[in-house]
């Protein structure tokens, strides 16, 4: 049977990189769930999806996080359209099967305020002892300080020394996510977390997957590593929620 990362590695390979549709009647339970917005519910979705990917379609995986029976990918796909679209996908595995799907797309920006891309930086894991430590830390941030918005405590979370960032549009640093923060409020996009979705951790990263509002209802994906008891670095995805699905089963 395998464990639930060895499943979606395996499974991911057959139906995005073979572009092997037959996988899903391999890989799929009968009651997939599917909660992304690019395919209809149940293993027949998830097939249309597959059979219908283009010639140049490609995927690039940065990490893969392992948390029981929850495994996420983070990484670049080519070919869904015109421009790359950087993805986090985080998958239920029950009894060796796929038998859940989240996701969040957004488009892969070149110019970024930090120098750093959307998915570069460290991809090991690090030590799987450390997993519950970095769970601890970053729920307590999110409920806190993302949800909460008690900035005051800002630094009892995130290190001064180092914090490298990955969303596009802020610099390295505190100060940069700061400056970053004031020009979204301008706009009219003030950050607000309202629900704490899941927590999925594995050694030194942990991913949020969130829900609230960033000028308009939006998923937040935010993606944190750990070092000597600090956060030093994030990655996300702000995602708009769509009005509409093509299944009942919310985006959440």
């Amino acid at each position: 049977m395998g464990n639930a990362k060895e499943t979606v590695l395996a499974a991911a390979k057959e139906l995005f990189a073979d572009k092997d549709a037959t996988a899903v009647d391999r890989w799929v339970a009968p009651d997939y769930k599917q909660h992304s917005s690019l395919a209809p519910d149940g293993p027949e979705g998830l097939r249309g999806l597959v059979g219908n990917l283009p010639e140049g379609f490609s995927y690039e995986s940065a990490r893969v996080i392992a948390d029981g029976d929850l495994v996420a990918l983070h990484g670049v796909y080519y070919g869904f359209g015109p421009d790359p679209l950087i993805a986090f996908d985080l998958f239920r595995v029950k009894d060796g099967k796929l038998a859940e799907h989240w996701d969040a797309l957004t488009p892969l920006v070149k110019d970024t305020a930090s120098g750093r891309s959307q998915t570069d930086g460290p991809t090991k894991i690090g030590d799987s002892s450390r997993t519950e430590a970095t769970r601890a830390l970053v729920t307590e941030f999110a409920e806190k300080v993302l949800k909460g918005a008690d900035y005051s405590v800002l630094t009892d979370y995130i290190s001064t020394e180092q914090y490298d960032q990955h969303n596009p549009e802020a610099a390295d640093g505190l100060e940069g996510f700061g400056a970053a923060a004031a020009k979204w409020g301008e706009q009219g996009k003030n950050l607000v977390y309202k629900t704490i979705h899941k927590v999925v951790a594995e050694g030194d990263f942990a991913l949020v997957q969130s829900e609230g509002e960033f000028g308009e209802p939006v998923a937040y994906w935010d993606l944190f590593r750990v070092s000597n008891g600090k956060i030093v670095e994030h990655w996300d995805i702000v995602a708009p929620i769509p009005a509409e699905l093509p299944h009942g089963n919310g985006l959440f």
